[in-house]
């Protein structure tokens, strides 16, 4: 039986040649603070594309300087930063792999100096800082910084963008109850938190063809907190803007225990999958390739990110073929290894 975890995955214009994504990992090495590329960065995401991934997602790029999670996140908010993306999607493209790239704001959980901004001024935990609540002028400021950096990630040459609206940050804030306390358009009602999403889609959409997905946190892990028929409707409202993939991970919004497992989170992916009607990507403690194959033929989620185990393994797509009893291509350079 031909497996469904190297069958091709068109959206839209993209085919994605297999299923598997590397999901953005923050790697915290951008050493001279100014969001740009390095040397690291080449090295950690080509090889992944030479072990036969087929789509690579960058990790969590900010698209302003104060939305950094730290000082050495990488950066989208100039268009300096462009030239050196151009040449990591050129090098990762050398292997048919297709880009992609996380478009992030840390909101209230960025560690950069200066004033950090929420939807309300409230600290994550007691280590952290007080963030400054922002304005209807700052809330716009951003969306258009989120507008910009899809801008500039056209330009770098990536097929596919995220906006990273998971894991306690500025977009997960103003989704949550438990962070955002607004009583303007911004806050309150479920419609109202939705909003600032809303219109950062909106805007990226004006100037961005291609696909388009979605970083959410399907579960606060609070009683006051999003659960996932919360979700399930927020799914179903981007789906009606465009958003062609929700990539459903969970948590962080505000410290909680979280019960982790293999395959924790594919509970979500499945639910909005099927409720909202829309392509899920799952993640979370996938580490085998029957693992990954069940997801797909059970037909609970369309992609499978892959993060911790391909700090371990960056060939994670051969070993999960030979765990299948599948065959895949290998760079031509590495035939005599692979096809042992």
């Amino acid at each position: 039986m031909k497996t469904k975890l190297f069958e091709p995955y068109r959206i839209k214009n993209v085919e994605v040649k297999n299923r598997l994504v590397m999901s953005p990992m923050c790697m915290y090495s951008s050493h001279n603070e100014n969001g740009v590329v390095e040397d690291f960065h080449m090295t950690h995401y080509i090889s992944r594309a030479a072990g036969q991934i087929g789509l690579i997602m960058v990790e969590a790029t900010a698209v302003t300087p104060e939305g950094r999670i730290s000082s050495k996140d990488l950066g989208i908010w100039n268009d300096e930063h462009v030239p050196k993306l151009k040449v990591l999607v050129e090098g990762i493209k050398q292997y048919r792999a297709k880009t992609a790239i996380q478009l992030a704001h840390a909101g209230r959980k960025a560690t950069v100096d200066g004033d950090i901004y929420a939807p309300s001024a409230i600290a994550f935990n007691d280590k952290m800082k007080t963030p400054v609540e922002m304005t209807k002028k700052d809330i716009q400021r951003t969306i258009t910084a989120f507008k910009k950096g899809a801008i500039r990630a056209k330009e770098a040459g990536f097929d596919i963008i995220e906006i990273h609206g998971a894991h306690g940050y500025l977009i997960n804030e103003f989704l949550s109850p438990l962070s955002n306390k607004r009583n303007d358009e911004y806050g309150g009602s479920k419609e109202n938190r939705y909003r600032f999403l809303k219109e950062i889609i909106d805007e990226v959409k004006t100037i961005w063809e291609g696909p388009l997905f979605v970083r959410i946190s399907a579960f606060d892990y609070h009683d006051e907190g999003l659960n996932i028929d919360d979700y399930v409707k927020y799914a179903a409202w981007m789906k009606e803007q465009g958003v062609d993939l929700i990539d459903v991970s969970s948590g962080a919004v505000v410290p909680a225990q979280i019960p982790v497992y293999p395959g924790y989170q594919v509970k979500f992916a499945e639910k909005i999958r099927k409720q909202a009607n829309i392509a899920t990507g799952a993640v979370g403690l996938i580490t085998h390739g029957v693992q990954a194959e069940e997801i797909l033929q059970n037909e609970r989620a369309d992609l499978i990110f892959i993060a911790r185990e391909l700090l371990r393994d960056p060939y994670f797509a051969r070993t999960a073929a030979k765990q299948l009893g599948e065959e895949i291509e290998s760079p031509v350079q590495y035939e005599r290894g692979w096809g042992v």
